[in-house]
């Protein structure tokens, strides 16, 4: 059974015909990619998120930041990461869907072994203030307060921003994390390009 709480009305929705999201809501996407041209191939995801029915402005983009891979294969290439933040009115499974209809598109395949290098990861972030944990969905992600990958580039466009299930703002997080991880900046304008 699906569970549904959007923090913000404390209203809780459990089964997979509630529709709590009745109205626009900031969501975040998380971008990867570490095989091929990785610059376009963020700039290919980018392009085919904003063009999906529901995402309105604003977008946010942040720059772009290389990371060193985490628990990859041995030999594994550097990542290429940002965040995107829009509007999104829908259904944020049927996004999900549609995020991963755009990994395949771009080269991914769903049978792919976990931490692996891949040519595009796209990870939903968060959609307002939803909380949603299923099989097949689980937002905010459970893990992103924990990587510097995304808080980093999300701390960009967002720094005061409490995600769902935090107390702490990004930024905060992201200074817990301290030197954790090396992320460098390295393009802060890939979206126009």
């Amino acid at each position: 059974m699906l569970r549904v709480r959007d923090i913000s009305t404390n209203a809780r929705h459990d089964n997979e015909d509630s529709r709590p999201y009745r109205h626009s809501m900031r969501t975040g996407v998380a971008l990867g990619s570490n095989l091929g041209d990785r610059m376009e191939n963020l700039r290919a995801a980018r392009k085919e998120i904003v063009d999906l029915t529901g995402v309105t402005p604003p977008i946010l983009s942040s720059a772009i930041y290389e990371t060193d891979p985490m628990g990859c294969e041995p030999g594994a290439g550097k990542f290429l990461n940002a965040v995107l933040e829009f509007d999104y009115d829908g259904d944020p499974a049927e996004l999900l869907a549609e995020l991963r209809r755009i990994e395949e598109s771009l080269g991914r395949a769903r049978n792919h072994l976990r931490n692996v290098s891949r040519k595009i990861d796209i990870d939903l972030l968060y959609c307002g203030n939803l909380k949603i944990d299923s099989e097949q969905l689980q937002v905010p992600h459970p893990r992103m307060h924990l990587r510097k990958f995304v808080l980093q580039p999300l701390a960009k466009i967002r720094p005061e921003m409490v995600l769902p299930d935090q107390t702490k703002t990004v930024r905060e997080l992201l200074a817990q994390l301290g030197e954790s991880a090396k992320v460098m900046r390295l393009s802060d304008d890939w979206d126009s390009q």
